[in-house]
């Protein structure tokens, strides 16, 4: 009997788990998933035939290696930090690995020896990076089939929440996947090409840097750039394009307000405040700032905002200037900002996200400048059904599919960039509702 391993029962594997629950009991396959909380692991299980829950720490080497023994493909999704870990078990035990996050250089040096094994690593088949890497290199596959160059590509990705939800939340935001990867997102420096001249944010700049987004039939959105854009040059086979933008989607205003928080320091995780329990909220935003006074006057004064404007209103509506004590004894500043957007951002039960992904392509054809844009929106049907976890979790679960069927040749350390990857794994996300709009002029 063969047999899936998935590690982690976290907020995005919901869909994953039960869309291979469904596989296996057509297959007579098995389906266990570890997690450190066992009862975590088990509410997702539920009752279903063919599932197994069981506990796993990836720390403990000895009880990790008997559970990805017992499986035929591993998907993880641990934080990505462990997936070497995991990989390195994988190689000795000799077991593919499905991940949805970034090829990491710990996870690349073991290329070669995956190769050699007869092992797939496939990364970055998620949402971003995932669905965003398969839908894009069809289309940039399909403008040079016909005769076309690419000359510049704009892909924004966002997990927001649906127009009803919460329709009083400023933000038009809540924390669908890691609320730690959230507070922390944008601390690399981002690297793009735009108009043929080498572009770089610092972090410090990053949210005031943003690209107006105006996704058809959904309306006007921002966008900051994420990491490194120019890598993604030679992987999706674009020497010589003159534009190349990756980014992260978000509704107007949004970014405008996070500079705030991460010009205070509100996002820096490398020091401890200690005794935080004994502050406020709005202690926390005075200690960043000089002199004293109403921490709301301060940023004014500061940062020469208006008093009634957008800024403080999404951080008043926020509980940052509110006298609620911070309850965590000691802790950094990331994570007190995290804990304080927590009580306004948490995904509940009845809470519906939406995921929004926007590419444009300029692209040269018989003599013609002409542009594609290519969209999708997807809408969570409740708080654990989320979209988050459909987009995260359904490309996993095909491509486990497809490889436990023998449909996947591929080998090594490999992103979804090709046709023998793309095409079946974008034909099955249609049949879920999960598919490119496109529009070209």
């Amino acid at each position: 009997m063969k047999s899936v391993l998935i590690l982690g029962a976290g907020r995005s594997s919901a869909t994953l788990i039960n869309y291979l629950l469904q596989q296996a009991a057509a297959a007579d396959w098995r389906v266990i998933v570890g997690d450190v909380s066992l009862p975590a692991a088990q509410q997702r299980v539920g009752t279903a035939r063919g599932g197994e829950a069981i506990a796993f720490d990836i720390n403990d080497n000895e009880s990790s290696s008997r559970a990805i023994a017992q499986a035929d493909v591993v998907v993880s999704l641990l934080p990505a930090n462990f997936h070497p870990q995991v990989a390195k078990l994988c190689l000795t035990l000799g077991k593919h690995l499905l991940t949805a996050s970034y090829v990491s250089p710990d996870m690349l040096a073991l290329a070669a020896d995956a190769e050699r094994a007869g092992l797939l690593f496939l990364n970055e088949c998620g949402l971003d990076p995932g669905i965003d890497h398969l839908s894009a290199m069809q289309v940039i596959d399909r403008i040079r089939n016909q005769g076309g160059i690419v000359t510049s590509f704009e892909s924004f990705t966002g997990g927001l929440i649906a127009p009803e939800t919460d329709p009083h939340n400023p933000w038009r935001y809540k924390f669908t996947w890691n609320a730690r990867n959230v507070v922390m997102a944008g601390q690399s420096t981002a690297m793009f090409l735009q108009n043929g001249l080498y572009k770089y944010i610092p972090y410090q700049r990053l949210f005031v840097r943003t690209t107006p987004v105006q996704v058809p039939g959904l309306g006007d959105f921002e966008g900051y750039a994420n990491r490194d854009s120019l890598k993604y040059i030679a992987t999706y086979k674009l020497d010589g394009i003159k534009t190349m933008v990756r980014g992260t989607l978000r509704n107007q205003g949004y970014c405008a307000a996070w500079h705030v928080l991460v010009t205070l320091g509100c996002c820096d995780d490398t020091y401890v405040i200690n005794n935080a329990n004994l502050m406020t909220h709005a202690d926390f935003i005075s200690s960043f700032l000089e002199g004293t006074g109403q921490p709301e006057q301060q940023l004014v004064d500061t940062f020469g905002l208006a008093p009634d404007g957008p800024e403080l209103q999404r951080l008043r509506w926020s509980g940052f200037f509110s006298e609620d004590k911070i309850e965590l004894a000691e802790a950094t500043p990331a994570q007190i900002t995290e804990h304080i957007l927590n009580k306004k951002w948490k995904l509940q039960p009845h809470d519906k996200d939406m995921i929004v992904m926007w590419h444009r392509f300029g692209y040269q054809q018989a003599g013609k400048q002409k542009q594609n844009q290519a969209w999708l929106a997807i809408k969570g049907r409740n708080g654990t059904d989320t979209a988050m976890a459909q987009t995260v979790g359904l490309p996993l679960g095909i491509a486990a599919r497809l490889l436990l069927q023998g449909k996947i040749s591929r080998r090594g350390v490999v992103i979804p960039t090709t046709a023998d990857l793309y095409e079946p794994i974008l034909s099955a996300l249609r049949e879920h509702g999960i598919e490119l709009n496109e529009m070209t002029m």
